[in-house]
């Protein structure tokens, strides 16, 4: 495979960073859009249907936290596993990750169903709009177990080099995608119309689909045999090892979802409309951030494999040219979102209100972008040199407490607009960067005030 190819300590660090960041832009990209299908369908109901997809995102972002974490948890116990040559242990983490992972699945949907009513009330909902959103994700709560396992199979075949396998799920995912939502929203070929439910039903469809392709490569690559099967009856000390593993990852995530949850809560205070542009903004938002996550990606790994063989110059290296890249690329990217910004929202919506509050936002948005870029590389580095714990610290500040500090203060005290909320976006994404900034390049050995 390619990536097995690149010699993180020796190639040059620009083709690294070249060669890491495309294929995860890649992935990215068709993911991302797979959620921006789903945001188009949602605006061609109404905008009510509109707002409820995205007061769900904070909702279905329990699942991401699980997903996440599971991931990360066993990669990295497998990845650490096969490198000690142990078949033995190897093929019992495997068969106790896929027995955890069901474990996960069945609390989280339980869970999931129980409480994902209680949220959207807090979030405003109610009567038509509380229902919308409730047939929307009790379908996604339903279908948990394909998210969950899909991590669980990618691990596996993860923690053995092989990522091709998640990026095509995620390109044919896309694909799929298109054809079923509107099939099942409108109906057609002898199935009935669903309404707004098809588009959580087809995500579902999606997932199961890749689920049983991602578990037939890892069968087909002989990483999950019959002997699998023997192994998949618990032990507590390996799942207590797996959960301390994605615990700390389940951890970063929360302080988004909570954050995501805490801005829905205050923009509600503005209405459905509120609601529904800035879940559209947020998807544009999102495509542009794209190449940042490349960058991002390519300083873990890079930054990671040079920390232990102790190559400091070559992390010192990775970490400038990760930052240098990230901000022209996102400069230009806020030139080209504060042109076209008007355009995009028409894309998705023809309400003239959700067009305007969305393009009001995404001007904000334009200055924020190279925050993120210095926030999120600056992050990735401090975890490839073993400092997985600031990204909590740094997501509890930017995402809960500062956010309800702030938000609350533009609001409720000197009685601001919406843009109170995006003026407390801009203050404190920028604020998070530049602390996170100052405080990588000291743990990573480099001069505050040498040029980057």
């Amino acid at each position: 495979m390619s990536k097995n190819d690149l010699n993180l300590i020796e190639d040059p660090i620009k083709d690294l960073i070249k060669k890491i960041a495309t294929p995860v832009v890649i992935g990215f990209f068709f993911n991302t859009m797979y959620n921006v299908v789903d945001t188009y369908f949602g605006g061609q109901i109404s905008t009510t249907a509109l707002a409820a997809l995205s007061l769900s995102f904070p909702v279905f972002f329990l699942i991401i936290i699980f997903d996440s974490g599971i991931s990360t948890g066993i990669t990295a116990l497998l990845a650490n596993i096969i490198g000690e040559g142990d078949q033995f242990k190897t093929k019992k983490y495997i068969g106790q990750s896929i027995s955890f992972g069901i474990i996960v699945s069945v609390i989280l949907t339980i869970f999931g169903l129980l409480v994902s009513p209680s949220i959207f009330r807090l979030l405003g909902a109610e009567g038509e709009y509380l229902s919308i959103a409730l047939s929307y994700m009790n379908y996604i709560f339903y279908g948990a177990i394909f998210f969950i396992m899909i991590s669980v199979a990618n691990s596996i075949l993860q923690a053995n080099g092989n990522t091709k396998t998640y990026r095509n799920f995620l390109i044919g995912g896309f694909i799929l995608n298109c054809i079923l939502d509107p099939w099942f929203l409108y109906g057609g070929l002898g199935l009935p119309a669903l309404g707004f439910p098809g588009i959580a039903i087809a995500t579902v469809t999606v997932e199961m689909i890749g689920c049983i392709y991602i578990f037939y490569q890892a069968i087909k690559v002989k990483l999950i045999t019959k002997e699998t099967f023997k192994y998949m009856r618990l032990e507590w000390s390996a799942i207590k090892e797996i959960t301390s593993q994605a615990l700390p990852a389940s951890l970063n995530l929360a302080t988004i979802g909570v954050g995501i949850f805490i801005i829905t809560y205050f923009i509600s205070n503005f209405g459905e409309t509120a609601v529904a542009a800035y879940g559209i903004a947020t998807r544009i938002e999102q495509i542009t951030l794209l190449p940042t996550i490349g960058i991002t990606v390519a300083a873990l790994s890079i930054i990671g494999q040079n920390n232990g063989s102790k190559k400091y110059e070559r992390i010192k290296e990775a970490y400038k040219l990760c930052i240098k890249y990230g901000v022209i690329i996102m400069a230009i990217g806020a030139v080209l979102m504060f042109f076209l910004r008007g355009f995009l929202m028409s894309v998705f919506t023809n309400n003239p209100n959700v067009q305007s509050i969305g393009s009001n936002y995404l001007v904000f948005a334009c200055f924020i972008f190279i925050a993120y870029a210095i926030l999120f590389i600056s992050v990735s580095a401090l975890q490839g040199i073993k400092r997985p714990m600031y990204a909590v610290w740094i997501g509890l500040y930017r995402q809960i407490i500062a956010p309800v500090i702030v938000f609350y203060s533009l609001i409720h005290i000197f009685h601001f607009d919406i843009n109170g909320v995006w003026w407390g976006v801009l203050c404190i994404t920028w604020s998070a960067a530049i602390v996170t900034f100052i405080y990588a390049r000291r743990q990573l050995g480099l001069d505050v005030m040498s040029k980057t």
